[in-house]
């Protein structure tokens, strides 16, 4: 009998060392380094892969028309990710470089440069330390698709592309305007982003080539070959409005640049769902249990089932039911720990609600191994969760229940006998909220990458946003 069909019973530790190392990505990385550079000698090859420890660095294309703004979005980017800018102006500008000195003659002579040489340019400079430790943002490069394959066959690839985009006539009418320091290298433009300084102001020089005729060619220019770049990064590719504030377009291009792209690494979610009482904690695990087959692990519940099934963890737990007061952290960790160790748990992915509830209990959670990979918290109003709450009432005949706004009772007789549950009285639910609020701080610095939710909205709404939330990875945290 082959013995891989039999259930493998997996630590639960051995796939959080993989998430949290991300030794599906470093694997993968190294394989198509590799591949790429198919070195004689393999192993020195994948050390000193991994000594340069760059493989979160920024890889940046960005790509727009003329006057779209990618000189000014690629500078704001390279001075908050602390990477390097390259530029065709800056290959060839650079010292102590052959490929540049012969690139720069050519450059004064022919006013453009061969695709051959600017590829050799960018695989030169790329080589350079800093940009192999801090990364690097292509400003305007590539600029046919012939540039971009050969810059895919050395094997430089990057990790976002960007693409700024505004209608001509916007363009025509911004590059009139546009001024550059001849220091600095910074783009101004006499309507929009004016210096401030008089300094600044004086040394201004109006850049060459941005008469209408000259940007209308160049738009022609840029449109017959956009089409044919765009397909060489189907995965990775952003297309962004430029016709709006250079703020907003930075913003958005930073929150892209900070997103990770999806791993095909295998990926158990472990799903812990915070909110005050009332905020649908125990729907949307309901839904991802679902749809996605995780473990929904309700701590009260668990805590009854044992009850219920008189286990020697129900037995310790009847007394303090029995008495209404609460059960020790203790016996609950304990419950937990049993389930979440299940072999179906460590399988399928779980996702805990009503549990921790503060700081001491996340501590405990968190030294027994169990460490959830995406933390949600629901954020509802304090009128919402009364209105959600105390207007909820059971039928003692059938045990229907009903809410007195969304799922009235359909005849009178009914609703005058229907009881409210004493927890769902304001003065409790007010007691329940306020003891996750104290504590929900805490909660939310423990747990660093979390993901704060409007829970206010409808029931599917908020599941399409916890979706998105677990499919995707966590975008990175850039100070």
């Amino acid at each position: 009998m082959d013995a891989t069909t039999a259930p493998h019973h997996i630590p639960p530790e051995m796939p959080q060392y993989g998430e949290t190392y991300h030794v599906f990505e470093l694997m993968q990385n190294m394989l198509e380094q590799l591949l790429i550079h198919q070195p004689k000698d393999p192993i020195p090859f994948m050390i000193s892969h991994l000594q340069q420890d760059n493989d979160n660095v920024p890889k940046i294309v960005i790509l727009g028309p003329p006057a779209s703004g990618k000189t000014t979005i690629a500078m704001w980017l390279c001075k908050h990710l602390s990477s390097n800018l390259v530029t065709v102006e800056n290959l060839i500008a650079r010292e102590f470089s052959s490929l540049a000195e012969v690139a720069r003659k050519h450059y004064q002579k022919m006013k453009k440069l061969s695709s051959t040489q600017l590829i050799k340019l960018i695989q030169e400079r790329l080589k350079e330390g800093d940009c192999v430790r801090q990364g690097w943002i292509l400003d305007g490069i590539p600029e046919t698709r012939e540039q971009a394959l050969s810059i895919q066959t050395l094997g430089i690839t990057p990790r976002h592309v960007i693409v700024l985009s505004a209608p001509d006539t916007v363009l025509i009418e911004r590059n009139l305007g546009k001024r550059i320091d001849p220091q600095t290298r910074e783009i101004y433009h006499t309507t929009f982003d004016w210096p401030s300084e008089s300094e600044i102001q004086n040394r201004l020089m109006v850049p060459g080539g941005i008469s209408e005729l000259e940007t209308a060619r160049k738009l022609l220019e840029y449109h017959r070959n956009i089409i044919r770049i765009l397909p060489a990064y189907p995965k990775i590719l952003k297309v962004i409005n430029a016709d709006q504030p250079c703020v907003d377009v930075f913003y958005q291009a930073l929150t892209y640049v900070q997103t990770n792209h999806r791993s095909n690494a295998p990926f158990t979610p472990r799903v812990l769902l915070c909110g005050p009482t009332g905020s649908g904690k125990s729907l949307q695990a309901a839904l991802l249990a679902q749809k996605y087959g995780l473990v929904n692990v309700h701590c009260g519940q668990l805590l009854k089932e044992a009850v219920a099934d008189e286990s020697k963890f129900g037995e310790l737990i009847q007394p303090y039911f029995q008495k209404e007061m609460a059960v020790p952290d203790s016996i609950i960790m304990k419950v937990l720990s049993q389930r979440l160790s299940q072999q179906d748990s460590i399988q399928k992915g779980w996702v805990l609600h009503g549990f921790p509830k503060d700081l001491d209990q996340a501590h405990m959670l968190n030294s027994l191994g169990f460490q959830p990979n995406r933390v949600f918290f629901l954020n509802v109003p304090f009128d919402s969760v009364i209105e959600r709450l105390t207007l909820r009432r059971i039928d003692p005949v059938t045990g229907e229940r009903y809410h007195l706004m969304y799922k009235p009772p359909p005849t009178m007789e009914i609703k005058a006998r229907l009881l409210q549950n004493p927890k769902d009285t304001e003065e409790q639910v007010k007691l329940k909220m306020d003891l996750f609020y104290r504590n929900s701080l805490e909660l939310e610095e423990f747990y660093k990458h979390t993901i704060t939710l409007n829970a206010d909205q409808d029931p599917y709404t908020v599941f399409e946003y916890i979706e998105s939330g677990i499919i995707n990875p966590l975008p990175k945290k850039v100070p």
